[in-house]
């Protein structure tokens, strides 16, 4: 299923770093930033997960939350969270079911070689659980909150 701007965003659960399950309904009625990323405290997922956080007032002012996903297990998270001091929600999603729903896991290059990985990407879920802006391919993950940010402003 490819993520489409306009329609329904696929539904999902997952746990967080406390083992509490999150799905998509429960946040029926606010704008989800839905953001996906390789591994736990590595350089740039450190610095995209950083800039949420600096941007975490500024996000919240504009009515949306972020919510971090990667194929890390609880322990990683709660140890990335409270090492960088991320006030949001990291989901794990180890098999990448979810991921896959969301064109976040599948080919891309590295290092100039074709592999099968979690792609960098980010998806806005406007509060009727449709998709509002997909970014497919996120190139720089330290510019890519400001620009999820600008997004938001404009609306």
């Amino acid at each position: 299923m490819a993520i489409e701007e306009g329609k329904k965003a696929p539904a999902f659960t997952l746990k967080d770093a406390d083992g509490n399950k999150v799905s998509l309904k429960d946040f029926q009625g606010t704008d989800l930033i839905l953001y996906f990323y390789p591994r736990d405290d590595t350089p740039g997922c450190t610095k995209e997960a950083c800039g949420f956080r600096d941007l975490w007032k500024p996000i919240q002012k504009q009515g949306a939350v972020v919510v971090g996903v990667s194929p890390d297990g609880p322990e990683a998270h709660e140890r990335f969270a409270a090492k960088y001091e991320l006030p949001f929600t990291l989901l794990s999603d180890p098999d990448k079911k979810m991921m896959t729903k969301y064109g976040a896991f599948g080919e891309k290059m590295m290092y100039g070689k074709k592999t099968q990985g979690v792609i960098r990407s980010t998806v806005w879920i406007g509060p009727d659980g449709k998709v509002k802006k997909h970014w497919a391919r996120v190139a720089k993950a330290a510019d890519h909150p400001a620009k999820v940010l600008e997004a938001l402003q404009e609306g």
